[in-house]
């Protein structure tokens, strides 16, 4: 049931394919990671050698990458073609190969892209689309981010994959975390058996195809402590110690789609200003949770959270918007925050995760997963949210 069929990907080309030809575009040309690998399956490590996808008005799809990964494109994408440039730097420059490649394909007058050119990737320099080919470049990112935005059952079913393995990761997490052990080794330990354990369940046919990891992962990121009040902080080799809140976060990449699962925990003994503390965020959740449905805008959602942080006095210790859409990408559109008035529809799948840093305190974030229904809002991700089976003995 796992892997991305067929049926899926002449979707995805029929809807781009409509909207090239309602544009009046000769071609489409995509050179975003995510992008390429939802409509063609390639996954590849991004460098400074560019790669594209191009689907032109005849519905021809290839991809334009350098010798050394053309048997990895032939083996793994769904196109018509695979072409090669040698190596980059080079004479002649890749993009002047590209430019020629596009002619090839009737791609002369007007095109779409999602750049113009290959972005700055690890140093890479090199001209314009447009300048090469004396072309109108229009813009298509938008149109791509909208139809990536509402996902599919065939998408559903590996983010729903993704939490089950994100769920034992954090549980190992929970598990081996104790008093004077420290993050490293608490975090490798539960990510490499949770990691066995999806491939021996899953078999040989898992792909991760994420740049996020290559397995199960749940950890701290430095989180510990007086530490948890850095919302991005980083890993720090930190030791456990009694009365340290503590602020998880837990994924497992299938076939590049990832959930989200994140926590708060406490090792005992709990103070009352943590307690009072923990005890806000989970309102502030319950209260995210409750307006997500089809209609209502992100911008919206994110008002009436804030209105309630401001209610409470909390708002010196707001970071961050409510949350924010996942999937191929950690990190999606839309963005539950008063700026984004995207409306939500069914099939979205957002993180909903209010926080609250108070300095020599720590942070308090929980983040779950959640697919937006026809009657409002399916909570994927299902760890327990409550502090006593969040509580660590000291």
């Amino acid at each position: 049931m796992l892997g991305i069929p067929e049926h899926e990907y002449q979707r995805r080309w029929r809807t781009l394919h409509r909207y090239l030809r309602e544009q009046g575009w000769e071609g489409i040309v995509l050179f975003d990671p995510a992008y390429i690998l939802y409509y063609s399956g390639f996954a590849f490590i991004p460098t400074e050698r560019p790669i594209a996808w191009i689907m032109n008005a005849a519905e021809e799809r290839v991809l334009f990458v350098p010798l050394l990964e053309e048997a990895h494109a032939q083996q793994q994408g769904k196109v018509d073609a695979v072409f090669t440039y040698t190596e980059y730097p080079d004479r002649p420059h890749p993009m002047e190969r590209l430019a020629s490649l596009l002619e090839r394909l009737g791609i002369r007058r007007s095109l779409a892209a999602d750049e113009d050119g290959y972005p700055a990737v690890l140093g890479y320099e090199g001209p314009a689309l447009s300048a090469l080919m004396k072309a109108e470049v229009y813009p298509v990112r938008a149109f791509v981010e909208r139809q990536m935005q509402v996902k599919s059952e065939v998408e559903l079913r590996h983010i729903r994959e993704s939490v089950r393995w994100a769920h034992l990761a954090h549980t190992l997490l929970q598990r081996y975390t104790r008093v004077g052990a420290t993050e490293t080794e608490v975090s490798l330990r539960a990510s490499a058996e949770a990691t066995l354990a999806m491939l021996d369940a899953i078999g040989p046919v898992y792909r991760a195809n994420s740049p996020f990891g290559t397995g199960a992962h749940a950890g701290y990121r430095g989180q510990i402590g007086r530490q948890a009040a850095l919302p991005h902080a980083l890993a720090g080799h930190l030791t456990f110690q009694p009365g340290d809140v503590l602020v998880t976060g837990a994924t497992a990449p299938v076939w590049g789609y990832h959930a989200e699962l994140e926590r708060t925990m406490v090792i005992a003994p709990v103070a009352d200003k943590q307690r009072h503390y923990f005890t806000h965020m989970i309102a502030l959740q319950d209260l995210a949770i409750s307006l997500l449905r089809p209609g209502i805008r992100c911008s919206e959602v994110d008002r009436k959270v804030r209105a309630y942080y401001e209610e409470h006095g909390l708002t010196p210790f707001w970071r961050h918007h409510t949350g924010h859409a996942i999937g191929l990408r950690y990190h999606e559109g839309p963005f539950l925050d008063i700026g984004d008035d995207t409306v939500i529809q069914p099939g979205m799948v957002f993180t909903v995760e209010p926080g609250i840093y108070v300095p020599d305190i720590g942070g308090f974030r929980h983040s779950d997963t959640v697919v937006i229904t026809e009657e409002g809002c399916e909570v994927l991700t299902y760890y327990p949210r409550d502090l006593e089976r969040l509580t660590i003995a000291g």
